[in-house]
C-alpha cells in the first residue's frame, strides 16, 4: 500500500493511520506509514492536528464494559472465539493508540521517539491481523462479537500530557497483558488449542518490547521535568486511570520491561 500523495510528513502519516476505518486498510496504512518513516520518505514534521477519536468500522459494536456479555468457560469453540476477538479489539486499537502518540506528542520528542512507536503501530497491526487470520480460521471474523471502548477513554483522559500516556497505556494497560496472558495461553494449551496459545506467546514477546518503550521514554520524560519516576508514575496513574492496578503482577516480564516494583507496588496497596 502506498500513502496519499500530500501525506509527505510523519504528523500527517499518523494522522491517515487513525482516520481509516476499515480494518484491513488500517493495517496497511499503519505497515506503510512505519516503512516509509524507515525509508526517510516522511519529513520530522507535526503540523496535522489529532482526531479526538479514531474512524471506525461498523462491526464490532462498541458496548460499555459493564453490559459485555460473558464469554464463559473457554472449552467451547464460541467462548475461544470471544476470547480470540477481545485480544484482535485490542490489537486494534492499540494501532491507533501508538500512532496518536506519535503523532500527537512526536514533536517534543527527539526522531528515536518516532522510531520506536511507528515500530510499536507495525508491530500492533501484525497482531491483529493474525488474531483476526486465526478467527476466520475457527469460522468467524473481527467484527462479529460486540467490544468495549474503554481503551480509547484512557487515550482520551492522557491527550494533553505526553507522560501521562506513557503511564497510562503501555505502563499500565500493556503492563497488565504481561500478567494475564500466561494464564490465557496456559487456558488455550488445556482445551488443545496450541495454535492460539503460540500465537499469544509470539504476541507478548513484542508487548514486553512495547512496555519497555513506554518506561523507557516516560524516565526520559521524568528526567527533563526533574521530577522522581516512581512517583510522578503513581500520580499520573491516579489521576487518569480509572480502573485499579491490581495483583498477581508478572514480576519478572514487568522487570525485563524495565517496570520495577518500585514503580506499581505502591498503587496496588
Amino acid at each position: 500500500m502506498t500513502l496519499p500523495v500530500e501525506v509527505t510528513d510523519v504528523g500527517a502519516a499518523c494522522a491517515h493511520v487513525l482516520l481509516t476505518a476499515d480494518p484491513r486498510a488500517k493495517l496497511m496504512a499503519a505497515r506503510a506509514v512505519a516503512r516509509d518513516w524507515r525509508l526517510g520518505r516522511l519529513a520530522h514534521r507535526f503540523d496535522a492536528a489529532m482526531p479526538d477519536r479514531p474512524a471506525r468500522p461498523p462491526l464490532p459494536e462498541l458496548l460499555p464494559p459493564g453490559r459485555m456479555p460473558r464469554r464463559g468457560r473457554i472449552g467451547s469453540d464460541r467462548a475461544r472465539i470471544a476470547m480470540l476477538h477481545a485480544l484482535a479489539h485490542i490489537e486494534f486499537v492499540a494501532i491507533d493508540l501508538a500512532f496518536d502518540l506519535v503523532g500527537r506528542f512526536g514533536d517534543g520528542f527527539p526522531a528515536a521517539f518516532v522510531d520506536d512507536w511507528l515500530r510499536v503501530g507495525s508491530e500492533e497491526a501484525m497482531h491483529f491481523a493474525l488474531l483476526d487470520r486465526r478467527l476466520r480460521q475457527l469460522g468467524s471474523h473481527y467484527g462479529a462479537c460486540p467490544a468495549h471502548d474503554g481503551l480509547w477513554q484512557a487515550a482520551e483522559a492522557t491527550a494533553g500530557d505526553a507522560a501521562a500516556r506513557l503511564a497510562v497505556v503501555p505502563m499500565v494497560l500493556e503492563a497488565r497483558a504481561l500478567d494475564i496472558t500466561p494464564a490465557t495461553v496456559a487456558r488455550f494449551e488445556g482445551v488443545g488449542d496450541h495454535v492460539s496459545a503460540m500465537m499469544l506467546r509470539r504476541i507478548m514477546t513484542d508487548e514486553i518490547r512495547h512496555v519497555s518503550a513506554g518506561t523507557r521514554w516516560f524516565c526520559a520524560e521524568t528526567n527533563r521535568l526533574g521530577v522522581d519516576a516512581p512517583q510522578h508514575y503513581q500520580m499520573l496513574v491516579r489521576q487518569h486511570f480509572r480502573g485499579a492496578v491490581k495483583p498477581p503482577f508478572n514480576d519478572s516480564a514487568r522487570r525485563q520491561a524495565g517496570l520495577t516494583e518500585e514503580f506499581y507496588v505502591a498503587l496496588a496497596s
